[in-house]
């Protein structure tokens, strides 16, 4: 019972750390649905290593239900998790979350096939992940790390990183950039559009060529 009691304590410390919105103790404990999903987890995932899954699995359902989050009962997570809004966060039956790692709306720790034992992402202590973003896989995102917002993450992330786009890719690692400018300057993105246009443009430059060689061979030939 006292440890339960340190965890919920370290639950709501959580929520004052990270939301600047908060006001009361109150507060949280009646209107924060990502606290609200993480004590429903707690007693699922007890229930869930006793082996009753059913219960367990029926317990995360009500908490989707109530909260819009669904965590299975089989996830790991540590101390000091924030979810922030929350609706749509996906978190898979073999996914593993460390240290005060902050969790926004629409993320999703899934897995990428069928196969059974380890298939979702384990994530690092103090990480933070975006809203939309989707890790996918059975590797780790290392410690201290950030994830974008709406960035599909397929491999593993160095600790001390940024990670970017679609496929995710790190820009910033142990505070330097690793990637060229470009990668993080929105307006300096290529323009699919432009970039088809002017393919068409050397290729019908190539056609036309090719169309007075053959005109000229044509003369030569009625000479």
């Amino acid at each position: 019972m006292l440890g339960w009691y340190r965890q919920l304590k370290r639950d709501i410390q959580a929520v004052f750390e990270r939301d600047p919105a908060v006001k009361s103790v109150f507060e949280v404990l009646l209107c924060y649905p990502g606290f609200h999903a993480i004590q429903f987890h707690r007693i699922a995932h007890f229930f869930y290593k006793k082996r009753w899954f059913v219960l367990a699995r029926f317990i995360s359902q009500i908490s989707r239900f109530l909260t819009g989050i669904e965590i299975h009962p089989g996830a790991k997570i540590g101390q000091g998790l924030f979810i922030d809004h929350g609706m749509g966060v996906v978190i898979g039956e073999t996914a593993e979350i460390g240290d005060n790692v902050t969790i926004y709306q629409g993320v999703t720790l899934g897995g990428t096939g069928k196969e059974k034992g380890k298939r979702h992402p384990t994530i690092g202590n103090n990480v933070v992940i975006s809203a939309g973003a989707k890790i996918l896989g059975s590797f780790k995102v290392g410690d201290n790390s950030k994830i974008g917002a709406g960035s599909v993450v397929l491999k593993e992330v160095p600790p001390n990183s940024t990670v970017v786009g679609v496929p995710g890719k790190v820009v910033i690692r142990d505070g330097k950039r690793v990637d060229e400018e470009i990668d993080l300057r929105h307006d300096l993105l290529p323009d699919p559009i432009a970039e088809m246009l002017m393919c068409m443009h050397r290729k019908i430059e190539r056609l036309e060529k090719r169309i007075a060689e053959l005109e000229e061979e044509m003369k030569r030939e009625n000479l």
